[in-house]
């Protein structure tokens, strides 16, 4: 009888799915139709509670890019989590994961989104802690607490929309445009996204969610938890006003920036990972905020085929360094994983928007109509500069990792993978190779035409070669008291924490609730309270008993003192 396990039936099922879900997206795109599918689940005194569903280009395509993905992805889980005694239990909440992102994406209605973002963080936090120990736990909790601020937020969304009649914000989106109902729902949403989407204030939990398994990561970082902010904000985008965009502009130029110049500084390399992949939300947010909400969806599907490539990749290389993570401890792997590090390779150089690379058609697409359109000398430079900073984190992982120095002599390792693990990646990287290409020739009727001054033009290759450059002089860095972390080590401390950002979102947050606990037990439960509760009265029980005991004792001046009180209380009574 023939075996098959779990994640070979799943890998079948979902890239079926995956690719029937993409073909639609096409034709819809091409005969440019829209489909409302209402399900009316029940009807109470004329009350009816009815499932809106809503298929268009944008959530079929996107259904089909998450689809073709986590099968990818759980076909390299079948070699990555090999051994593991709960990998049924692992496929079925990646499962889990893939439907409420699916859910999410086909809803114009506010419950069935809520109902899929509270599945999203629901799964993610069980995915984080999947790995049982502190760390983990601590950093499931972080992302699940800041996932739910958008869930209030989303809650208080959905109890403005009572106001309208209906939980379907698609159809209020042009009609109540520029209203002060309209104005506060934008604010909610963009507060739910921002955490979604981990951008200024909450990045902090997307490096912690690190501890999830490899696979999980991959499929976090490219189409599912993170990706489901932006998604929202390209649904509500024709709602935005000014000054909401501007604000938006401005916390996503700083994530950029703040996440480039950190992974310039980060040694963990799933961390750095992580990091290019809040850069590259910053980039699609900031898209929105300018206004091009197309451009900034297709980012989004051709960001998710390098980053679940680059992310399986780093899982081969943790895999072969025996679960180390360090990248200091690596080097010259490119002769002992060859086709580890040509696919990692390649991510790297799509990542970083090189030219006929699925990175290049959307990243310098957008980089070139943000040249193109209205924006701030601040809000353009960092655009530029976090591009720069892309290419230069890129490089120095690049040749920390596979060239240089063979820094692991003691480590035995093995020559590139499995079976599984190949296949996956070079579906992948198949898709990161020609995906751009691809989705560009289809979404876009007509290639755009873009005339910029002969300075502007080469000032995003110009800004990329002299990252490549500076990320190469990032990685000779040698060790010694001549350290360049040792000798500025304020400022390295500083950016390459995120700007103290988890520092806020956990001791910031707790200390001094934990402050005012402590001082609460030594002054309430072990003082006063203390003294006059339970210690109180026992010690004054102690101290009448012994006072009793005192009075009880045989003494002849007791009970003659005795005597006299009670003659002395019967003559007062019979008198």
């Amino acid at each position: 009888m023939l075996y098959l396990s779990i994640c070979f039936i799943s890998f079948v099922f979902l890239l079926f799915s995956g690719f029937v879900c993409f073909a639609l997206g096409v034709y819809f795109v091409q005969s440019d139709l829209v489909y409302f599918v209402e399900w009316n689940i029940i009807t109470l005194n004329s009350s009816s509670v009815v499932m809106t569903l809503l298929f268009d280009w944008m959530s079929l395509s996107f259904m089909g890019f998450v689809l073709l993905i986590s099968s990818l992805v759980i076909l390299y889980s079948d070699d990555y989590m090999h051994g593991d005694y709960n990998i049924n239990r692992f496929v079925l909440l990646v499962l889990m994961f893939v439907l409420s992102m699916m859910f999410l994406i086909i809803s114009p209605n506010m419950i069935s989104i809520l109902l899929g973002w509270d599945g999203l963080g629901l799964v993610s936090y069980c995915l984080v802690i999947y790995y049982q120990n502190v760390s983990s736990y601590n950093a499931g909790m972080l992302t699940v607490l800041s996932n739910r601020i958008g869930d209030v937020a989303l809650l208080m969304v959905i109890a403005w929309m009572i106001n309208f009649g209906s939980w379907n914000y698609i159809y209020y989106l042009e009609f109540l445009s520029g209203s002060f109902e309209m104005e506060l729902i934008s604010l909610l949403v963009v507060l739910a996204a921002m955490t979604s989407s981990a951008q200024i204030p909450f990045s902090s939990w997307l490096p912690a969610a690190m501890a999830a398994p490899t696979p999980v990561s991959a499929l976090v970082h490219s189409s599912t938890l993170v990706t489901a902010g932006v998604y929202l904000l390209i649904r509500f985008g024709p709602a935005f006003s000014y000054w909401l965009c501007t604000f938006l502009l401005l916390f996503s130029g700083l994530t950029m920036f703040m996440a480039g110049l950190g992974a310039n500084f980060e040694f963990d390399l799933s961390k750095i990972i992580a990091l290019s992949t809040l850069s590259q939300l910053g980039l699609m947010v900031g898209a929105i905020s300018v206004g091009f909400t197309g451009l900034a969806f297709f980012h989004l599907l051709t960001h998710a085929l390098f980053k679940a490539l680059l992310f399986m990749c780093a899982g081969v290389v943790i895999h072969v360094m025996k679960n180390s993570q360090d990248i200091r401890f690596m080097g010259n792997l490119s002769s002992q994983m060859p086709f580890t590090s040509v696919c990692l390779g390649v991510s790297s150089f799509a990542l970083c928007g090189m030219p006929f690379l699925a990175g290049f058609y959307s990243k310098d697409l957008i980089l070139e109509m943000v040249s193109f359109s209205y924006v701030n000398l601040i809000g353009f430079m960092l655009f530029i500069v976090s591009t720069g900073l892309t290419v230069c984190y890129s490089f120095r992982l690049f040749y920390y990792v596979f060239c240089g120095d063979f820094n692991s002599s003691t480590l035995c390792l093995i020559v590139d993978d499995n079976f599984n693990m190949v296949c996956g990646m070079v579906g992948l990287m198949l898709f990161a190779v020609f995906g751009g290409s691809m989705l560009s020739w289809i979404i876009f009727y007509t290639p755009s035409m873009i005339c910029l001054p002969g300075y502007l033009s080469f000032l995003v290759i110009f800004v990329s070669l002299l990252g490549g450059w500076i990320g190469y002089e990032f990685s000779s860095f040698s060790l010694g008291n001549l350290l360049f972390s040792m000798l500025y080590y304020s400022p390295v401390a500083f950016f390459g924490s995120m700007w103290f950002m988890p520092y806020f979102s956990t001791y910031g947050v707790s200390l001094f609730p934990l402050l005012l606990g402590y001082y609460s037990l030594k002054v309430s439960d072990l003082g006063w309270a203390e003294r006059l509760g339970g210690h109180g009265v026992y010690w004054l029980l102690m101290y009448l008993s012994s006072v009793n005991q005192w009075w009880q004792y045989n003494n002849l001046k007791m009970f003659l003192m005795f005597f006299v009180m009670w003659v002395v209380v019967l003559m007062v009574i019979f008198m």
